[in-house]
Parts: C-alpha cells; structure tokens; sequence
C-alpha cells in the first residue's frame, strides 16, 4: 500500500514508519525538515516537506496515498489545540477529498470515558476522533495507557524520577509491538471503524516498570519518587507548565484505573509480546 505517516519522528511514530516500510508499504512522511528527518529514519522513505498546521502541506501529502496513520503530539500545551486537533482535522479532510481507504489515529485510553469537565489534551484528542469520524473516511482509533518507550524520559541527572505513586497497575506496551498492530490493521477489513485498546502483555505499576528499567538499563542511576503537588508547583516556573498534561493523566489513571478491553485488538491484530524487562535488555544492549 501507498501509506503516509503524519508525526514519525515522534517517539511512538517512528517505531510505527520503520514496520510499515520493513512490511514492504510504500511509507510517505510528513516532516517538516527532511534532511534533518532522513539523518533519524534513513532511507527507503518518501519525506514530503511541511506542517500538520499548514491545509496546503497536508493535501500535497495525503494526495495519491491509500491509507494515513496519525500519531501526534505537542511539547507546549499551548499548541495541543493547533496541531492534534486541527492537524488531524486537515488530515481527515484531505483523506476525504481523494477518497483514502483508512486512517488510522493514536488517541489515548480515556479519553471517551465519561469522569466529569475533561482535562485539555481529552478534549483535544476527542475533537481530533470527531474530525476523523466526520469526515467519513474508514477509521481505526488505537487507545494505549501507556507505552514502555516513555521509560528512558524519567531519568533526570543521576536520577530516575516516579511522579507521585500510582497504586493502579498499568499494561505497558512497547511500540515496536504497536506499531505491528498498526501495520496488520491497514490490511484488516474488519479493522476499519473500530475502537481498539491496546495493552501490554503484564500488568505492572509504574514504580515496578521503572525499577525494572533502572536495574537493567540505568543501575547506576537512583530511582527517587516526587509527589505530584510538588511537580505541580515546580512545573511552570521551570519547564512553562509541559508537565502538566502528563500530570493530570497520571491523576485520572490514579482515579479510574485500567479501561477498556484489549481482547478485540489482540484477536484482529496479534497482542504484543514484549515485557518491560525484555524491552529494557535491548535498551541495555544498544548502550
């Protein structure tokens, strides 16, 4: 298939642009510096020049492809709104335009759960899922808790560092084991329209991840743990309030727990593999 990927250089976007081309698709990018982009990727992909924010870049992107697989984000909350929430509506209405066969879209795992006034990166999220479920366009939405590529980020210093002390077990996914489930949809008919949740093979809590990811990767390094009032209070002052979203989703999962049934996804696509451990051997081995 002819498929772009729009946010492949992201953390979870590159794992899922790297399958989809070793799985023999014609993979198209859409990045805003190609050159920059290629020294990430390498070759074998078409790198197309532009922003999620810019309709014109997107149509020139989307134009002469089957499939789309929307995997966005943004550092500053400020720009939630600009590029998840109108980039992947322009997507899905040049996906519309020239008639696309599938888009598929990483969303988060509560975001439709119904728990009161929805925090900024839901809302955003949510507005994105109408856009794409507007635009008639077959769909696949992918709902993960929380992806075993996020470890190496809470290493600060010498220090690995818990935010608070989640008492609910997540399901953490590696993205490689995603992105498969990603690749094996756009060639699965009873993938389309679908809302898929995707967990890992054991369920763990984030101090029992990172513990595992300090022993094997970092040993080093001091796992400490930092209530989450005072990341808040530190928060703006030292990094403009990036944290902010992550804390807040820490406090609905500390809240809500798991949801959602991860069987469908697993019987459609394959279920992933991979544990925290096994991941954290290969982090380890490419040190």
């Amino acid at each position: 298939m002819r498929l772009l990927v729009v946010g492949a250089t992201g953390l979870i976007g590159r794992p899922v642009a790297q399958r989809l081309l070793a799985d023999g698709h014609h993979v198209r990018l859409l990045v805003r510096h190609p050159a920059r982009a290629r020294e990430t990727l390498g070759e074998g992909f078409e790198y197309v020049p532009g922003s999620v924010t810019d309709v014109q870049a997107v149509d020139r992107a989307v134009r002469g492809t089957d499939a789309v697989h929307v995997s966005l984000g943004a550092e500053d909350p400020a720009r939630l709104e600009a590029v998840e929430h109108r980039g992947t509506a322009a997507v899905a209405a040049a996906a519309a335009r020239h008639d696309l066969q599938r888009i598929s879209y990483l969303t988060g795992s509560l975001v439709r759960v119904d728990y009161g006034r929805k925090i900024l990166v839901h809302r955003v999220k949510l507005a994105a899922e109408h856009a794409i479920e507007d635009s008639g366009v077959p769909f696949t939405f992918f709902r993960a808790t929380y992806f075993t590529n996020t470890l190496p980020r809470h290493v600060r210093g010498p220090f690995v560092v818990m935010l608070g002390r989640l008492r609910q077990p997540l399901h953490p996914v590696c993205a490689e084991d995603f992105a498969a489930q990603v690749s094996r949809a756009f060639t699965t008919p009873a993938a389309a329209d679908r809302d898929l949740y995707v967990l890992g093979p054991q369920a763990l809590h984030l101090h029992e991840a990172l513990a595992v990811f300090r022993r094997t990767v970092v040993p080093h390094h001091l796992l400490v743990t930092v209530p989450i009032g005072v990341v808040s209070l530190l928060d703006r002052p030292l990094v403009r309030g990036r944290l902010a979203p992550s804390l807040q989703i820490m406090r609905l999962i500390a809240r809500l727990g798991k949801v959602g049934d991860p069987g469908p996804a697993n019987e459609l696509l394959g279920a992933p593999t991979t544990t925290v451990e096994a991941w954290c051997r290969r982090q380890a081995a490419l040190l």
